[in-house]
């Protein structure tokens, strides 16, 4: 059966056919990997800038309590960053960012303007297809053997 006949597109440079091959498994991991440390880095930004002044920031936003939810915010952009980049309990820390993306995006940013929501959108979808799809190949849930 030819590529075209399983629903692949043509190559445009056939030449290239064994480098497709051998990279093709890499697309999720490189998604995955870049997903979970981009979001480290403004994790990184909360856990120094310190608990109270991240509670602050929440309690200006209107959230209560607001060291729960500065809490929550570090420790997911932070362990659960970490997580996401070695695939390690992956759709539970998955889940849980795409849902403090939805809020950001839905209750934070939106009064703003979709210009202003539109980066944590695009954050809380590819987080919420990482966690339909888990770990996936070279993470720790699979060595470990169980997809969580």
């Amino acid at each position: 059966m030819t590529a075209m006949e399983r629903g692949e597109p043509k190559l445009i440079f056939p030449a290239l056919a064994g480098f497709y091959g051998s990279v093709s498994e890499l697309w999720y991991p490189l998604i995955r990997i870049t997903a979970g440390a981009m979001l480290l880095v403004h994790g990184w930004a909360k856990f120094n800038a310190g608990m109270v002044s991240v509670a602050g920031s929440m309690a200006k936003l209107g959230f209560v309590p607001a060291s729960g939810f500065a809490a929550a915010a570090i420790f997911l952009e932070t362990v659960g960053a970490i997580c996401i980049v070695l695939g390690l309990f992956t759709r539970v820390f998955a889940a849980a960012i795409a849902i403090e993306m939805a809020i950001i995006c839905f209750v934070v940013m939106m009064p703003n303007g979709f210009g202003r929501m539109e980066f944590t959108l695009l954050w809380g979808i590819v987080m919420f297809a990482i966690s339909l799809r888990g770990g996936g190949p070279y993470s720790l849930d699979r060595v470990i053997g169980r997809e969580i």
